[in-house]
Protein backbone atom coordinates (compact mmCIF):
# COMPACT_ATOMS: atom_id res chain seq x y z
CA UNK A 1 0.00 0.00 0.00
CA UNK A 2 1.17 3.49 -0.47
CA UNK A 3 1.36 5.80 1.89
CA UNK A 4 0.23 8.95 1.19
CA UNK A 5 0.67 12.13 3.51
CA UNK A 6 -0.66 15.72 2.94
CA UNK A 7 1.34 18.74 3.26
CA UNK A 8 3.65 19.35 6.93
CA UNK A 9 1.52 22.63 6.84
CA UNK A 10 -1.72 22.71 4.41
CA UNK A 11 -2.44 25.81 2.12
CA UNK A 12 -5.31 28.01 4.23
CA UNK A 13 -8.72 27.25 4.29
CA UNK A 14 -11.00 29.74 1.92
CA UNK A 15 -10.42 31.07 -1.25
CA UNK A 16 -6.99 32.03 -2.21
CA UNK A 17 -6.35 35.44 -3.08
CA UNK A 18 -4.06 36.52 -6.42
CA UNK A 19 -1.55 38.88 -6.23
CA UNK A 20 -2.30 42.00 -8.75
CA UNK A 21 0.01 41.47 -12.17
CA UNK A 22 1.84 45.06 -12.17
CA UNK A 23 3.37 45.17 -8.66
CA UNK A 24 6.86 44.39 -7.45
CA UNK A 25 9.10 42.11 -9.57
CA UNK A 26 9.47 38.76 -8.28
CA UNK A 27 13.30 38.08 -8.56
CA UNK A 28 13.86 34.12 -9.76
CA UNK A 29 17.19 33.04 -8.98
CA UNK A 30 18.32 29.76 -10.49
CA UNK A 31 16.36 31.18 -13.79
CA UNK A 32 17.66 29.25 -16.31
CA UNK A 33 17.52 25.62 -14.04
CA UNK A 34 15.04 23.08 -14.28
CA UNK A 35 13.02 24.49 -12.15
CA UNK A 36 13.57 28.08 -12.21
CA UNK A 37 12.80 28.49 -15.95
CA UNK A 38 9.36 26.95 -15.33
CA UNK A 39 9.08 29.37 -12.59
CA UNK A 40 9.50 32.18 -14.95
CA UNK A 41 7.37 30.96 -17.40
CA UNK A 42 4.64 30.43 -15.71
CA UNK A 43 4.75 33.65 -13.70
CA UNK A 44 4.91 35.56 -17.19
CA UNK A 45 1.78 33.84 -18.51
CA UNK A 46 0.38 34.80 -15.43
CA UNK A 47 1.17 38.29 -16.10
CA UNK A 48 3.19 38.82 -13.18
CA UNK A 49 6.66 41.30 -13.60
CA UNK A 50 9.84 38.88 -13.31
CA UNK A 51 13.25 39.53 -12.68
CA UNK A 52 16.01 37.21 -13.44
CA UNK A 53 19.14 36.59 -11.55
CA UNK A 54 21.71 35.26 -14.16
CA UNK A 55 25.65 35.08 -13.54
CA UNK A 56 26.45 35.27 -16.97
CA UNK A 57 23.33 37.23 -19.27
CA UNK A 58 24.26 35.00 -22.66
CA UNK A 59 23.09 31.84 -20.53
CA UNK A 60 19.26 34.41 -20.37
CA UNK A 61 19.11 34.32 -24.01
CA UNK A 62 16.14 32.10 -24.67
CA UNK A 63 14.18 33.65 -21.50
CA UNK A 64 11.06 35.91 -22.42
CA UNK A 65 11.59 39.36 -23.83
CA UNK A 66 9.34 40.77 -20.88
CA UNK A 67 12.05 39.34 -18.26
CA UNK A 68 14.20 42.16 -16.72
CA UNK A 69 17.40 40.01 -16.49
CA UNK A 70 19.92 41.01 -14.14
CA UNK A 71 23.38 39.60 -13.82
CA UNK A 72 25.03 38.50 -10.28
CA UNK A 73 26.39 36.09 -8.63
CA UNK A 74 25.66 34.53 -4.85
CA UNK A 75 29.36 33.98 -4.30
CA UNK A 76 29.14 37.28 -4.66
CA UNK A 77 26.50 38.94 -2.03
CA UNK A 78 27.36 42.81 -3.16
CA UNK A 79 26.56 42.04 -6.44
CA UNK A 80 22.67 40.95 -5.86
CA UNK A 81 22.00 44.44 -4.52
CA UNK A 82 20.66 45.77 -8.18
CA UNK A 83 18.36 42.46 -8.33
CA UNK A 84 17.04 42.87 -5.42
CA UNK A 85 16.11 46.43 -5.79
CA UNK A 86 12.21 47.32 -5.47
CA UNK A 87 11.44 43.26 -4.80
CA UNK A 88 9.30 42.12 -2.80
CA UNK A 89 9.44 38.60 -3.52
CA UNK A 90 12.43 36.51 -4.31
CA UNK A 91 12.57 32.82 -5.05
CA UNK A 92 15.50 31.26 -4.31
CA UNK A 93 17.47 28.04 -5.71
CA UNK A 94 20.65 28.07 -3.73
CA UNK A 95 23.57 26.58 -6.19
CA UNK A 96 26.48 28.37 -4.27
CA UNK A 97 29.12 26.86 -1.93
CA UNK A 98 27.78 27.88 2.42
CA UNK A 99 30.13 30.38 3.11
CA UNK A 100 28.07 32.84 1.59
CA UNK A 101 24.76 31.83 2.53
CA UNK A 102 24.40 34.37 5.57
CA UNK A 103 25.84 37.65 3.60
CA UNK A 104 23.20 36.88 1.06
CA UNK A 105 20.05 36.08 3.26
CA UNK A 106 21.18 39.82 5.32
CA UNK A 107 20.60 41.49 2.13
CA UNK A 108 17.37 39.66 1.13
CA UNK A 109 16.65 40.82 4.14
CA UNK A 110 16.83 44.19 3.92
CA UNK A 111 15.26 44.61 0.38
CA UNK A 112 12.66 41.51 0.57
CA UNK A 113 9.70 40.77 2.63
CA UNK A 114 8.99 37.32 1.49
CA UNK A 115 11.42 34.45 0.28
CA UNK A 116 9.81 31.15 -1.27
CA UNK A 117 12.96 28.41 -1.01
CA UNK A 118 13.64 25.38 -2.94
CA UNK A 119 14.93 22.77 -0.24
CA UNK A 120 14.71 19.00 0.67
CA UNK A 121 12.74 17.12 2.83
CA UNK A 122 15.13 16.84 5.28
CA UNK A 123 12.34 17.21 7.72
CA UNK A 124 10.43 13.90 6.46
CA UNK A 125 10.45 10.93 8.63
CA UNK A 126 11.62 8.48 5.94
CA UNK A 127 14.52 6.66 5.56
CA UNK A 128 15.43 7.91 2.21
CA UNK A 129 15.64 11.15 3.52
CA UNK A 130 17.22 10.84 7.35
CA UNK A 131 20.76 9.73 6.03
CA UNK A 132 23.60 11.80 6.26
CA UNK A 133 23.64 14.12 3.60
CA UNK A 134 25.31 17.04 3.29
CA UNK A 135 22.99 18.94 0.99
CA UNK A 136 20.16 18.55 3.60
CA UNK A 137 22.51 20.62 5.98
CA UNK A 138 23.18 23.17 4.29
CA UNK A 139 19.28 23.53 3.16
CA UNK A 140 18.70 23.40 7.10
CA UNK A 141 21.07 25.75 7.90
CA UNK A 142 19.36 28.31 5.36
CA UNK A 143 16.29 27.75 6.60
CA UNK A 144 17.61 28.65 9.72
CA UNK A 145 18.90 32.15 8.39
CA UNK A 146 15.87 33.05 6.49
CA UNK A 147 13.54 32.40 9.56
CA UNK A 148 16.21 34.13 11.88
CA UNK A 149 16.11 37.09 9.58
CA UNK A 150 12.61 37.96 9.64
CA UNK A 151 11.29 37.14 6.22
CA UNK A 152 7.59 35.34 5.50
CA UNK A 153 8.93 32.39 4.05
CA UNK A 154 7.44 29.22 2.19
CA UNK A 155 9.73 26.56 1.83
CA UNK A 156 9.09 23.49 -1.10
CA UNK A 157 10.66 20.50 -0.42
CA UNK A 158 10.68 18.16 -3.72
CA UNK A 159 11.50 14.79 -3.45
CA UNK A 160 13.56 12.36 -5.91
CA UNK A 161 13.22 14.39 -9.69
CA UNK A 162 12.18 12.13 -12.34
CA UNK A 163 14.34 14.10 -14.51
CA UNK A 164 17.57 12.26 -12.72
CA UNK A 165 16.60 9.25 -14.91
CA UNK A 166 18.07 11.37 -17.79
CA UNK A 167 21.78 12.21 -15.85
CA UNK A 168 21.16 8.03 -14.74
CA UNK A 169 19.72 6.00 -17.44
CA UNK A 170 19.79 7.94 -21.07
CA UNK A 171 23.26 6.83 -22.21
CA UNK A 172 22.78 3.10 -21.60
CA UNK A 173 19.23 3.23 -23.37
CA UNK A 174 20.33 4.84 -26.01
CA UNK A 175 23.75 2.41 -26.13
CA UNK A 176 23.22 -1.00 -25.29
CA UNK A 177 19.67 -0.99 -24.35
CA UNK A 178 20.82 -2.37 -20.18
CA UNK A 179 21.13 -0.46 -17.38
CA UNK A 180 23.54 -1.38 -14.87
CA UNK A 181 22.52 0.24 -11.77
CA UNK A 182 22.63 -0.60 -7.66
CA UNK A 183 19.29 -1.34 -5.72
CA UNK A 184 16.96 -1.90 -8.58
CA UNK A 185 13.96 -2.66 -5.16
CA UNK A 186 14.56 0.82 -3.92
CA UNK A 187 11.54 2.90 -4.58
CA UNK A 188 11.17 6.39 -4.84
CA UNK A 189 8.42 8.66 -6.03
CA UNK A 190 9.46 10.63 -8.82
CA UNK A 191 8.68 14.16 -9.21
CA UNK A 192 7.95 15.91 -12.31
CA UNK A 193 10.21 19.48 -12.58
CA UNK A 194 6.99 21.17 -13.98
CA UNK A 195 4.90 20.16 -11.30
CA UNK A 196 7.39 21.30 -8.78
CA UNK A 197 7.60 24.64 -10.91
CA UNK A 198 3.47 24.88 -11.12
CA UNK A 199 3.96 25.01 -7.34
CA UNK A 200 6.55 27.21 -6.49
CA UNK A 201 4.91 29.72 -9.13
CA UNK A 202 1.58 29.15 -7.61
CA UNK A 203 2.80 30.40 -3.84
CA UNK A 204 4.67 33.57 -5.63
CA UNK A 205 1.57 34.93 -7.06
CA UNK A 206 -1.31 33.80 -4.82
CA UNK A 207 -1.89 34.74 -1.05
CA UNK A 208 -2.14 32.42 1.42
CA UNK A 209 1.27 30.33 1.65
CA UNK A 210 3.63 32.61 3.69
CA UNK A 211 4.61 29.60 6.39
CA UNK A 212 3.91 27.29 4.27
CA UNK A 213 6.24 24.10 3.99
CA UNK A 214 5.51 21.62 1.32
CA UNK A 215 6.94 18.27 0.63
CA UNK A 216 6.10 17.95 -3.62
CA UNK A 217 6.83 13.84 -4.61
CA UNK A 218 4.95 12.21 -7.69
CA UNK A 219 1.60 10.10 -7.03
CA UNK A 220 3.29 6.60 -6.78
CA UNK A 221 5.93 4.78 -5.08
CA UNK A 222 8.11 2.71 -7.83
CA UNK A 223 11.16 0.98 -7.58
CA UNK A 224 14.40 1.91 -9.26
CA UNK A 225 13.94 -1.39 -11.48
CA UNK A 226 9.86 -0.42 -12.54
CA UNK A 227 10.95 2.88 -13.70
CA UNK A 228 13.62 1.23 -16.03
CA UNK A 229 10.44 -0.81 -17.28
CA UNK A 230 8.01 2.06 -17.44
CA UNK A 231 10.96 3.91 -20.19
CA UNK A 232 10.91 0.82 -21.96
CA UNK A 233 7.44 0.31 -22.22
CA UNK A 234 6.86 3.92 -22.92
CA UNK A 235 9.17 3.69 -25.89
CA UNK A 236 8.23 0.56 -26.95
CA UNK A 237 11.16 -1.55 -26.82
CA UNK A 238 12.58 -3.84 -23.94
CA UNK A 239 15.54 -2.34 -21.22
CA UNK A 240 17.28 -4.39 -19.43
CA UNK A 241 17.86 -3.59 -15.49
CA UNK A 242 21.01 -5.71 -14.67
CA UNK A 243 21.44 -4.99 -10.65
CA UNK A 244 25.44 -3.79 -9.97
CA UNK A 245 27.06 -4.23 -6.61
CA UNK A 246 26.94 -0.80 -4.26
CA UNK A 247 30.93 -1.30 -4.87
CA UNK A 248 30.94 -1.74 -8.75
CA UNK A 249 28.84 1.70 -8.38
CA UNK A 250 31.02 3.19 -6.31
CA UNK A 251 33.93 2.46 -8.37
CA UNK A 252 32.48 3.19 -11.58
CA UNK A 253 31.97 6.75 -10.67
CA UNK A 254 34.73 9.88 -10.99
CA UNK A 255 36.21 10.59 -7.52
CA UNK A 256 34.48 14.09 -7.79
CA UNK A 257 31.05 12.80 -7.60
CA UNK A 258 32.16 10.36 -4.98
CA UNK A 259 30.24 11.74 -1.74
CA UNK A 260 26.97 12.52 -3.90
CA UNK A 261 27.47 8.55 -5.08
CA UNK A 262 27.79 7.37 -1.10
CA UNK A 263 24.80 10.23 -0.04
CA UNK A 264 22.84 8.29 -2.82
CA UNK A 265 23.86 4.52 -2.12
CA UNK A 266 23.24 4.99 1.41
CA UNK A 267 19.63 6.52 0.92
CA UNK A 268 18.76 3.70 -1.56
CA UNK A 269 19.79 1.38 0.90
CA UNK A 270 17.63 2.35 3.64
CA UNK A 271 14.72 2.92 1.85
CA UNK A 272 14.87 -0.75 -0.03
CA UNK A 273 11.76 -2.49 1.70
CA UNK A 274 9.93 0.25 2.30
CA UNK A 275 7.35 2.54 0.08
CA UNK A 276 8.55 5.73 -1.47
CA UNK A 277 7.00 8.47 0.94
CA UNK A 278 4.03 10.02 -1.06
CA UNK A 279 2.52 13.73 -0.37
CA UNK A 280 -0.91 15.03 -1.59
CA UNK A 281 0.74 17.86 -1.84
CA UNK A 282 0.81 19.13 -5.97
CA UNK A 283 -3.45 17.81 -5.75
CA UNK A 284 -3.86 20.28 -2.67
CA UNK A 285 -2.11 23.31 -3.89
CA UNK A 286 -2.72 23.03 -7.51
CA UNK A 287 -6.22 21.22 -7.53
CA UNK A 288 -4.83 18.82 -10.52
CA UNK A 289 -3.23 15.52 -9.98
CA UNK A 290 1.03 15.27 -10.23
CA UNK A 291 2.26 13.55 -13.31
CA UNK A 292 3.18 10.59 -13.52
CA UNK A 293 6.37 8.94 -14.09
CA UNK A 294 5.05 7.36 -17.29
CA UNK A 295 3.84 10.60 -18.64
CA UNK A 296 7.24 12.16 -17.94
CA UNK A 297 8.77 9.64 -19.60
CA UNK A 298 6.37 9.94 -22.45
CA UNK A 299 7.09 13.64 -22.77
CA UNK A 300 10.76 13.39 -22.42
CA UNK A 301 10.91 10.48 -24.94
CA UNK A 302 13.53 11.54 -27.77
CA UNK A 303 15.93 12.50 -25.00
CA UNK A 304 16.23 8.53 -24.55
CA UNK A 305 16.20 7.15 -28.05
CA UNK A 306 17.66 10.77 -30.10
CA UNK A 307 14.63 10.09 -32.25
CA UNK A 308 12.16 12.67 -32.64
CA UNK A 309 9.58 10.28 -33.30
CA UNK A 310 9.77 7.38 -31.10
CA UNK A 311 7.72 4.37 -31.39
CA UNK A 312 4.20 4.04 -29.32
CA UNK A 313 3.51 1.20 -27.11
Amino acid sequence: MEQVDTALHSVNDGEIAMTPAGGPPVLVTGATGRVGRGVVDLLTDAGVPVRALVRRSETAATLPTTVDIVTGDLTVPESLDDALHGVSTVFLVWTAPAQTAAAVVERLAAQAQRVVYLSAPHQTPHPFFQQPNPMAALHAEIERLISAAGLDSTIIRPGMFASNALSWWAAAIRGDGVVRWPYGAAETAPVDDRDVAEVVARTLYEDGHAGGDYVLTGPESLSQAQQVSIIGDTLGRPITFEELSPDDFRRQTPETARSAVDMLLAAWDATTGHPAYVTSTIFDILGTPPRTFRQWVADHATAFTGDPHPANP
